[in-house]
């Protein structure tokens, strides 16, 4: 969300850098503009007035300690109308400061400089790509088919115990998914983040923490009698570990990392695209966030996307890394790398991953705050995240790719994990 001083302050820039998201930002902005200026003067008026009475109260005390008994409850009887003005002021005020909100949460993050303008996906920019399509041979097998030949995911009994995209994995199956959730775990360890395990459930606070809510109500599920919600992503809970603190400027950046089931309804998600395990309704991630200086935020994110690629190709995976256009690029984000690997059996490029900066605008929900030494003023942080990885998608490629006559070859990196080479 973006802070009301800086939309004052930055009006035309806003509008301006809002376009290369198409979105339309002048009219919403005039009106915020008009209600903050609303919400100043009816503050204005209600602190008048409380001053005012505060004034008459030392008055009527004083006539009290004079003896004046009479004098004084005649003046205590003038606060009654302020004290009515009072109320009125405070309920006027709720109104405006509702109105307000409803209107600041539905203006998007402003794209960095970086950002070019676009549609869609097709806009995206590519920077770097990387490793070597392997050329299959003998007729290969999509993921969902190998998976079945080899007996390691079952779709069919998923669907049975829940619906479709919930897949179960089996034996060896099984085994490599706990084995990249270790190697991911344990890569990212080494790379300096610190590992959390947050709860899957988060309430509506930390879910407007982090711009889930409202803005992707539609893609969460929903605990209603709690009025809980599962998370999409671990950005959510561990982000959240970060609401309402205040940090010192020496213990930036804060690094870490959490595994977590991920869960998203997808609605309206059907067709080739999203067969097998290129889109569930829940699935396994490690993700990694940075809570940053503001000046140091974009060499963070150089950081998180230096690592992903390190992981994407110690696993042997033809990669590329698109920086997403105003049209595809989140809600909340400023700047956002995608990293994309190669399925070879389905020849098209899966996503991954998503590294984003969110500037000040995840901070500024959460009320995240860092204070420089010998400083008195706060000032919000910048918050990144990424996935480092997604499994779904990397499973597959990684099926798919290796696949050979006889079965499956795993990624030497993984061995040590797994304890077997092939399937």
């Amino acid at each position: 969300m973006l802070t009301l001083n800086f939309i004052r302050e930055k009006k035309e820039l806003i509008i301006e850098r809002l376009k290369v998201k198409n979105f339309d930002a002048r009219e919403i902005i005039d009106k915020i503009i008009d209600l903050d200026n609303k919400r100043r003067k009816t503050k204005q008026k209600s602190d008048s007035l409380q001053s005012e009475i505060n004034q008459i109260s030392k008055e009527i005390g004083k006539l009290f300690s004079q003896g004046l008994k009479e004098e004084a409850e005649a003046v205590k009887k003038k606060t009654a109308a302020i004290k009515e003005e009072i109320k009125k002021a405070g309920t006027a005020l709720g109104h405006i400061e509702k109105e307000l909100m409803e209107l600041l949460v539905t203006v998007p993050n402003i794209p960095n400089e970086m950002v070019v303008p676009g549609k869609s996906e097709e806009g995206n920019v590519k920077v770097k790509e990387g490793g070597t399509i392997p050329e299959l041979v003998n007729d290969p097998l999509p993921h969902w088919e190998l998976a079945r030949k080899f007996d390691i995911i079952d779709f069919e009994l998923g669907n049975k115990l829940t619906g479709a995209g919930f897949p179960v994995y089996k034996g060896k199956g099984a085994k490599l998914q706990r084995a990249l959730i270790n190697y991911f775990l344990d890569e990212g360890q080494k790379a300096g983040f610190s590992e959390v395990l947050p709860p899957i459930i988060v309430n509506e606070d930390s879910g407007f923490g982090t711009g889930q809510l409202p803005d992707k109500e539609g893609m969460m599920y929903h605990v209603p009698v709690d009025n809980y919600y599962l998370i999409p992503t671990a950005e959510v809970p561990v982000t959240n570990i970060y609401r309402d603190v205040i940090l010192n400027a020496d213990q930036l950046p804060v690094k870490n990392i959490a595994y977590t089931p991920c869960f998203r309804r997808e609605a309206g998600s059907w067709g080739a695209h999203v067969r097998g395990l290129n889109r569930l309704h829940q699935f396994d991630k490690v993700e990694i966030v940075v809570i940053a200086h503001p000046e140091k935020s974009y060499e963070a994110l150089e950081m998180m996307v230096d690592h992903v690629e390190k992981l994407i190709t110690s696993l042997e995976l033809p990669y590329r890394i698109m920086r997403l256009c105003g049209g595809d690029i989140s809600f909340t984000s400023a700047l956002t790398y995608d990293f994309e690997v190669f399925s070879a059996a389905q020849k098209r490029w899966l996503e991954v991953s998503s590294v984003s900066n969110f500037e000040s605008f995840q901070s500024n929900r959460l009320k995240c705050r860092f204070r420089e030494k010998g400083e008195k003023q706060n000032k919000l942080v910048h918050t990144l995240n990424g996935s480092a990885l997604a499994l779904p998608r990397i499973l597959a490629a990684l099926l798919e790719n290796n696949q050979h006559p006889d079965g499956i070859k795993i990624p030497d990196a993984l061995v040590s994990y797994t304890g077997f080479e092939s399937i």
